[in-house]
């Protein structure tokens, strides 16, 4: 079978109509019946069920503003496991030059059946309260109250907004299920958008025509979806939401007197950035790049040895405070002077040193995993939330992200390997596929020793290396004590002396003494024990019934290897060594083996798995399901020790 990249997205241009009748935004008057009912008809194990939903973008005429009316009702069926539903969170946008989006006529209501009649609760305004995300973005928050098993929510508001050159994408299949669904965009005919279509559900009902609305003439692009199931999940997929049914809409063009066409090409977003005070401004700033230049640069030879010099000076002097965007918030100056600073400051000023010491370095701009793959179809500036750093060395190109302390050249963050990014260069913008070719590798080892009354002592090792040891050490230094309860949690072994640390390579390592006696089943002059110890596959993580849809993806090619010595104690013989095993793909892209060996008293099982690439198209689900199944198997052998007469 022959591998294949998938680009996880289609979009097309919808110009086709439908002429079927259907009323929009026209929401049900609120039924009583629906507070008496105990599960969805759609799915009956659902928490929470969409009973009616409408997202209404338009064009005000008078002001020029894009407004967003909203509408939900949900019913919620367990309210503990529909926690998303419990808070309202609206984010608003402030822009760098002016301009910021205003939330009016916020209204919620909460339902509850009391006495066999309907008791309403309304959202006061002391439940709401904002939080700032960055310099550019608020979060406005309400807390719905009187929620309950059985409760009906119900809210509505508007957002007026200046920035009519993106409407925002709106997610058509969520994982609650909804009976009722609609998007509407209505925009008078002289400005112009790209609907951008993503996904496998049609809609029901489907209009797009020119009427006229408010005295004049209008495009109106309606969609309404019924009886929608909540969108099911698969293992190993990076970000789920890029195969789900969304819509979005981008200016193409607007006709006042004249026309003007707004759709970007990634040269025009080029041009807009180089331009822009929070962007190119911040790389003219040439002279903080000669100030703050390592002196240990001056001495290197090849431009791979700058790079890497650079690298790890900004790396390791810097630290990214999490926020994310392509623009500088408080600039390179302050960064220099604190210390601390978002992704865009600490990797400008890379690219900035990098090219002040000679160097053909540009920003690569990209759209992390969790913001979704970029649409290749309409370039859009906001599709992109990341600015990392390319460097040309010869013909090839060099990738560096300086946020994180873990990162090399080449070896990025798990977030940032999403198909593709934007170089963007002085002279041109040109898309480049990122594929991540870092392997990642797993050592667990553990040396144990059998005792005569059936408890095991030992020491086990986890290294991780590539993309492994960047995620691993990112999480332990967010929380080291909660990162070491974890082998506790996971083995529910008691270990003792764990000592987590960084290596000299880079690799991540974390060693530890360990005790059990529920290892082994002592059974009259035997001892019954998986020789895998705690290290044995107890779950097929391809277990899915379901024929796969999304293609699976792994972030990097793996390895990953469990080794297992084990002291046999005195007086005792292994009635029957476990059988080895090997099996591989026609292909070689997946591989597994097991092996089992006896030296003299101690008995050596080593299970390593193999998968050669970071991602596969769907096709290859059935070979991992068998894959795993044998490993399984093989990894849930058990053997007997007797003891000697």
């Amino acid at each position: 079978m022959k591998k294949i990249f998938l680009t996880a997205f289609c979009s097309v241009i919808l110009i086709c109509v439908n002429g079927q009748k259907h009323e929009f935004l026209n929401p049900p008057k609120f039924d009583d019946a629906d507070l008496a009912r105990t599960k969805s008809a759609l799915d009956e194990n659902a928490p929470a069920e969409i009973l009616y939903k409408s997202v209404h973008f338009g064009v005000d005429t008078s002001t020029g503003d894009l407004r967003k009316k909203v509408f939900y009702r949900v019913k919620i069926y367990d309210k503990d496991k529909a926690e998303d539903w419990l808070t309202l969170e609206v984010p608003l946008y402030k822009g760098s030059s002016g301009g910021e989006e205003i939330l009016n006529k916020m209204k919620g209501f909460v339902y509850n059946l009391e006495n066999g009649t309907t008791a309403t609760t309304k959202v006061d305004k002391s439940s709401k309260y904002k939080s700032k995300e960055s310099k550019n973005t608020t979060i406005t928050k309400f807390a719905f109250p009187n929620v309950k098993n059985g409760s009906v929510i119900e809210y509505q508001y508007e957002v007026f907004s200046p920035f009519l050159y993106s409407v925002p994408q709106i997610i058509i299949e969520s994982d609650t299920p909804s009976r009722y669904a609609e998007y509407i965009l209505d925009t008078p005919t002289y400005i112009a958008y790209n609907v951008n279509y993503t996904g496998s559900l049609t809609p029901k009902y489907r209009t797009i025509e020119e009427r006229t609305m408010y005295g004049m003439q209008f495009k109106t692009y309606r969609f309404g979806y019924e009886n929608l199931k909540g969108f099911k999940t698969e293992k190993f997929v990076k970000n789920d939401r890029n195969y789900r049914t969304k819509i979005s809409a981008e200016l193409h063009s607007t006709n006042v007197g004249q026309l003007k066409m707004h759709s970007s090409s990634w040269d025009q977003i080029k041009d807009q950035l180089y331009k822009d005070e929070d962007f190119g401004a911040e790389l003219k700033k040439t002279k903080l790049a000669k100030e703050n230049m390592p002196s240990s640069v001056s001495g290197l030879n090849s431009d791979a040895e700058k790079a890497d010099a650079i690298f790890n000076y900004v790396k390791n002097t810097f630290t990214w405070n999490k926020d994310w965007g392509i623009y500088t918030e408080d600039g390179i100056k302050k960064l220099i002077e604190t210390k601390t600073g978002n992704a865009a400051e600490i990797n400008l000023f890379l690219i900035m040193l990098l090219r002040e010491a000679g160097l053909k370095a540009d920003p690569l701009i990209i759209s992390t995993v969790n913001h979704g793959v970029i649409n290749l179809v309409s370039p859009s500036i906001v599709s992109m939330n990341f600015v990392i750093a390319a460097v040309k060395i010869k013909e090839a190109f060099n990738l560096y992200d300086a946020t994180s302390k873990q990162a090399s050249v080449n070896n990025l963050p798990p977030r940032d390997w999403n198909q593709y990014g934007v170089l963007i260069n002085k002279e041109k913008a040109m898309l480049m596929q990122m594929a991540n070719t870092t392997a990642s590798f797993n050592y667990l080892t553990t040396e144990a020793k059998i005792n005569g009354d059936g408890s095991i002592s030992g020491t086990y090792s986890d290294k991780d290396t590539g993309s492994y040891s960047m995620s691993v050490k990112e999480s332990y230094d967010e929380n080291p004590e909660k990162y070491k309860k974890q082998y506790k949690d996971n083995y529910s072994i008691d270990f003792t002396d764990i000592n987590s640390k960084t290596l000299e390579n880079g690799d991540f390592e974390s060693t530890m003494k360990f005790s059990s006696d529920n290892l082994i089943d002592k059974i009259g002059k035997k001892m019954i024990i998986n020789p895998m110890l705690f290290l044995s596959r107890n779950s097929n993580e391809f277990d899915q019934t379901e024929e796969r849809k999304y293609p699976i993806d792994f972030i990097s090619s793996i390895t990953k290897v469990k080794k297992v010595v084990l002291e046999i104690p005195e007086g005792y013989v292994i009635e029957a060594m476990p059988k080895s095993k090997k099996i591989i793909t026609q292909d070689k892209e997946i591989e597994y083996s097991y092996v089992a060996e006896q030296n003299a008293n101690k008995l050596e099982v080593t299970s390593t798995m193999k998968i050669a690439s970071p991602d596969y198209p769907k096709e290859y689900y059935p070979a991992f399901r068998q894959i795993w199944q044998t490993a399984s198997k093989s990894e849930n052998q058990v053997i007997s020790l007797i003891k000697k007469s």
